[in-house]
């Protein structure tokens, strides 16, 4: 693939000539600027072609310039801000190249362009508003580059440097899929794609300029992927300090997370350092959680070894840990920085683990996508493309109510009903099985109310059963299982919520579900 592309991409301010620049120099390729070449051709100044013929004429240019780039010519391409946020234009240099996109926070462009001069978007009187607007507009697209830098706070050497890794780690296979997350205390993106646990060192430098990295995992990952997380953070030039956890719900206590704490210290950890969270959904609350609030926060990657964290506990930003008295009652929202998913760690998940993270998806395709829903009723095995769904539609609802005071509610589909069954078997009971468990029994009462259909209400418990998850409660007594319902902290006053579907794709929150159509959903 040495006639391959390398586009470097971003929002104006970034670095991407100057970058592209070194990088060519290094790899001894030449170097390509769509502005320049575009303005070689036409014999005009991109404002002069802004100011003459208007925006549309100069994107009818860009977009000739990419359908050229679609070919492999083994150049360094800089892009202009905006001229991948087309998607034929995007479709054709991917075609040819490997995308890096480059991202910077506002005061860092506002310092680099210095005034509008030159900037055709900026024109306004309030340029810096206009800038601010304008990035906010587009920054979806650009999250949504699976391989990027945050040139923030780095030189343009350091940029390079990280760009080329990049392209090392990623220029003889596809890049991974990207899932942007837009919320609130910091825009991320997930990756999903196989061998990235081997390749996390460049993505993680990619963040930032770390001056220490905690790897923390529990004493059952830990020997399985620890080992190779942190030689590919060694090799990217990180140090890495190790951190332990014991393994299981149990441990997900406010005890754990002291120890942590004390583990960040010894490992001299700050606030220019970096916690990755390797492990399933328990190492993803409880380390999610100190870092959250050590220091008051210090940086986090999500690296999830299990289905149901792929796709439910990593995003999202919830953490937290329990109480004697329930489940999650202490937490803090706290957005990652990334979050890394590589579905062949999922080899060496035991079968039951796996299919109890089934339900997660189960219940993802029930609340935002009759497709997936379709396509895991038809066998579908391709578990990276199932992995993107789930994942696609939590983000959407998370996007929509970061901090859970209305539409979030949605994610608990189930989940009533399975905490209380966790709770009353000592959490012996695995969490994606409660939940199946849990959606099984909240469709029955769905259908009992009249509020979901019988042969939709058949299909959810028919996936569920040929997954091979649990469909029935276990046996507690349906008083005890009330009970246990009244502390879970998601109920309303007095008042019990209950997510129930009402259609393949359709869900909504209920808080007047009388007791005896709860218990008796509950006797099946």
């Amino acid at each position: 693939m040495s006639d391959r592309n390398l586009v470097i991409t971003g929002f104006m301010g970034t670095g991407k000539s100057v970058v592209g620049r070194m990088v060519a120099g290094r790899l001894g390729r030449e170097f390509v600027d769509t502005d320049a070449l575009i303005e070689a051709r036409v014999g005009r100044t991109i404002p002069q072609i802004f100011e003459q013929e208007g925006e549309a004429r100069f994107r009818a240019l860009e977009a000739e310039v990419c359908r050229e780039l679609s070919r492999g010519r083994g150049w360094v391409v800089a892009t202009g801000g905006w001229t991948l946020g087309l998607p034929h234009n995007r479709a054709a240099v991917e075609t040819g190249g490997l995308v890096v996109c480059l991202h910077a926070d506002v005061p860092t462009l506002v310092e680099r362009l210095g005034s509008a001069e030159g900037r055709p978007m900026l024109q306004e009187a309030d340029w810096r508003s206009r800038l601010e607007g304008l990035l906010a507009r587009r920054q979806p697209t650009y999250r949504s580059f699976p391989l990027g830098v945050d040139t923030s706070r780095l030189t343009a050497e350091q940029v390079a440097d990280r760009v080329l890794a990049l392209w090392r780690a990623f220029a003889q296979t596809a890049p991974p899929d990207a899932v942007p997350v837009m919320v609130p205390g910091g825009d991320y993106a997930v990756l999903v794609g196989e061998g990235l646990l081997g390749r996390l060192g460049p993505l993680v430098n990619a963040l930032g300029n770390w001056t220490t990295v905690v790897l923390v995992s529990d004493e059952v990952v830990g020997p399985l992927h620890a080992d190779r997380v942190a030689v590919g953070l060694e090799e990217a030039g990180l140090r890495v300090v190790r951190g332990t956890m014991p393994a299981g719900e149990a441990h997900k206590t406010l005890s754990t997370v002291a120890d942590l704490y004390a583990q960040f210290l010894a490992a001299g950890l700050d606030r220019s350092g970096l916690v990755v969270a390797l492990g399933g959904g328990v190492v993803g609350d409880v380390v999610g959680f100190a870092a959250a609030t050590f220091m008051r926060g210090v940086p986090l990657v999500q690296v999830p070894t299990t289905l149901l964290a792929m796709v439910d506990a990593s995003v999202g930003g919830k953490t937290g840990v329990d109480l004697p008295a329930g489940k999650n009652l202490v937490g803090a929202f706290k957005q990652p920085a990334l979050v890394v998913v590589d579905p062949e760690v999922l080899a060496t998940l035991p079968a039951a683990d796996f299919r109890a993270g089934l339900a997660e998806v189960v219940k993802a395709g029930i609340i935002g996508s009759p497709r997936l829903f379709d396509r895991l009723e038809d066998g579908q095995t391709d578990l990276a493309w199932i992995i993107r769904q789930a994942v696609a539609v939590k983000v959407d609802v998370v996007q929509a109510d970061p901090y859970e005071r209305g539409r979030r509610a949605v994610l608990n589909l189930g989940h009533t009903f399975a905490h209380a069954f966790e709770r009353l078997s000592d959490y012996q009971l695995r969490h994606g099985e409660a939940v199946a468990m849990g959606i099984a029994a909240a469709t029955r009462l769905a259908v009992d109310l009249g509020r979901c259909p019988a042969e939709a209400g058949r299909r959810i418990i028919a996936l569920l059963d040929h997954l091979g998850l649990p469909t029935q409660a276990p046996d507690y007594h349906p008083d005890a299982v009330w009970q246990a319902m009244t502390s879970d902290k998601k109920k309303r006053g007095k008042r019990l919520r209950f997510v129930l579907p009402l259609d393949i794709g359709q869900v909504e929150v209920f808080d007047d579900i009388p007791r005896r159509a709860v218990l008796a959903a509950l006797k099946g």
